[in-house]
């Protein structure tokens, strides 16, 4: 996998799985921030305050900047949370969040049961989603003489960047999306192409 490269789910899914009596319901969605996260982690507690447990695990954001988080809520340290976040994990994914609503149904599961089950229910939620593969993209402002506008549009196509914005006159000014692994060559070129005489000024996606 490229380093700009990662994988989240394109929407909210659901399933259900029952083991001993007990009734686990899966809730998988997509976020883009740990507010994001929070919100809803509050607002599903509030729809099933009825229920025995509501645990999570979250992953928000890429690399050193990544924010991991897990909740037993009440089940043994250990047994809900972190199984469902390692599910989350073995699925290589991030900006996702997966809540497990259970309903106790009178026969205790023990830790490994409880273990199994979440994980099971995680797997099973995942499994419903579709999983898309996406890139970090950096956006990038130029400017130069308009003579060099065919040169700058045909290296730009090379790497399948994206023109967002223009403004032409005596000179041209682009404002460019591209993935983060291109990002690098791409300015390299576009200096060859224009001989120097750009301004490129790299901003976040």
């Amino acid at each position: 996998m490229d380093d700009d490269e990662y994988f989240t789910i394109k929407k909210s899914e659901r399933a259900e799985i029952k083991i001993k009596g007990s009734k686990f319901l899966g809730f998988a969605l997509p976020v883009s921030s740990e507010t994001d996260a929070k919100n809803y982690i509050l607002s599903h507690s509030k729809k099933y305050f009825d229920a025995t447990h509501n645990c999570y695990a979250y992953i928000v954001g890429f690399v050193a900047q990544q924010i991991v988080r897990f909740n037993d809520d009440g089940e043994p340290s250990g047994s809900a949370g972190k199984p469902i976040l390692s599910v989350i994990q073995g699925n290589n994914l991030t900006n996702v969040l997966v809540v497990i609503t259970r309903y106790f149904g009178g026969v205790k599961l023990g830790k490994g049961g409880l273990v199994r089950a979440y994980s099971e229910c995680t797997r099973q939620v995942l499994n419903n989603c579709n999983i898309e593969r996406c890139y970090l993209l950096q956006q990038l402002r130029l400017k130069f003489d308009y003579p060099f506008t065919g040169a700058v549009m045909r290296a730009i196509s090379q790497f399948d960047a994206k023109v967002i914005g223009a403004k032409y006159g005596n000179y041209t000014e682009l404002q460019l999306q591209s993935r983060k692994k291109f990002i690098d060559e791409l300015t390299q070129i576009l200096i060859h192409e224009t001989s120097g005489k750009i301004e490129i000024t790299l901003s976040e996606n």
